[in-house]
């Protein structure tokens, strides 16, 4: 979608004319007989800040109606209550941590099975899927792998066994990636990340793709009260209309410093979609628009946790923190953060190795940024080298 039409998805107040998106802080609304009101009754099951924001994030991914919830864990966790006891769910190996834990220690307890496979290779779902499977969750790319799925050959196997494909598209954002236009049936942001953008909220939204869809996670986010509050609401919106802006500058940065990464002798593995290296490049290419995001994972030659940690204490511009998408640069460790509630050895079977670090590339210089690594990356030789000594 270009920046224009991402701009002005947005709309102005037909009340007041005010070009931006007015709060409506309110709890309830006044009606003028029982039951018949302006469209809103109580702001848990609707607010027309929150109306805005829904609308706009349909609009952007092409869906029929979309839902904002109070966190992406919040918006995980009203798709998974489209399940009854019995089904099956097909995950993505390497998953988001808290989606993990969401299944394993909630929903694995109600009686729904979940089997993780590697869905960068079609025929593996295709062999996984039976008829009790209900659900096929993927996030391409994934986090912090960076591993990509076929969306579209997948929606095939989905609906030939009558299951829904739903896309996590946090990593690609609607800018890089439309999982609907592929076949996908539900669509999940975090619009903590690269939707809001500031690293000053957190926000979780679905969007569906029929009628039937956005009737039942309208009930289930009615039913079970996870909203996002107004203000919240606000700033996702004011987030959206920078989003294209933001996204291309920051998958540019991390292109280049993807490039970078590959030629550094402390380097392991570099995993970035952008990459011809990378397994799945064709498909990324033919999926995300060309535009690759924002985060670019990899792994030292000192394959331990020790090595990881002093790398990501030693940058300055790149700070150690939680999530990504934002405009300022961030890293992580997963091993010790995203990830820590999967299981070592299930971690590693996904990719994620102890000395995995994780870069989320913001918006400022890339030259500065790739200056910023070298330098970490010459502090951690040195006080190698002065331990050795």
């Amino acid at each position: 979608m270009s920046a224009t039409k991402i701009i002005h998805a947005i709309p102005s107040d037909p009340l007041t004319g005010a070009i931006s998106v007015p709060v409506y802080q309110t709890s309830t609304f006044i009606q003028e007989a029982p039951g018949v009101n302006k469209g809103f009754d109580y702001a848990r099951s609707n607010n027309p800040t929150r109306k805005v924001l829904e609308d706009v994030i349909a609009e952007l991914e092409g869906g029929h109606s979309g839902f904002a919830f109070a966190t992406g864990l919040a918006a995980i966790d009203s798709v998974l209550k489209l399940l009854s006891s019995g089904d099956e769910i097909i995950a993505v190996d390497d998953i988001y941590g808290g989606a993990y834990r969401l299944f394993t220690h909630v929903y694995e307890k109600l009686g729904i099975k979940i089997q993780y496979v590697d869905t960068t290779e079609v025929e593996n779902v295709g062999k996984a899927v039976s008829g009790k499977t209900k659900l096929i969750w993927l996030e391409s790319p994934t986090n912090p792998t960076l591993k990509v799925s076929d969306i579209r050959e997948i929606a095939s196997i989905a609906k030939s066994v009558g299951a829904y494909l739903v896309v996590d598209n946090t990593f690609a954002s609607p800018v890089g990636q439309n999982p609907i236009a592929l076949g996908a049936d539900l669509v999940i942001h975090s619009g903590t990340k690269y939707i809001g953008g500031h690293s000053d909220l957190v926000a979780g939204l679905v969007v569906t793709s029929t009628p039937e869809l956005s009737e039942k996670i309208k009930f289930i986010q009615n039913a079970s009260g996870g909203v996002l509050g107004p203000w919240d609401c606000f700033l996702t919106i004011r987030g959206i209309e920078t989003l294209s802006l933001r996204y291309k500058k920051q998958s540019d940065n991390a292109q280049k410093i993807a490039e970078f990464l590959r030629e550094h002798p402390e380097v392991d593995k570099v995993y970035y979609p952008g990459l011809e290296s990378h397994k799945n490049h064709h498909i990324a290419t033919k999926q995300q628009k060309g535009y690759y995001g924002g985060v670019v994972s990899f792994s030292l030659k000192d394959d331990t946790t020790s090595a990881a940690n002093n790398f990501v204490t030693a940058t300055n511009y790149f700070k150690l923190a939680e999530s990504l998408g934002g405009v300022k640069s961030l890293l992580c460790h997963p091993a010790q953060m995203t990830h820590a509630s999967i299981p070592r050895e299930k971690r590693l079977r996904a990719g994620v190795q102890d000395s995995l670090v994780r870069l989320s590339c913001g918006i400022e210089d890339v030259e500065d940024l790739l200056a910023d690594l070298a330098n970490a990356f010459e502090r951690v030789k040195t006080e190698k080298d002065l331990k050795l000594a």
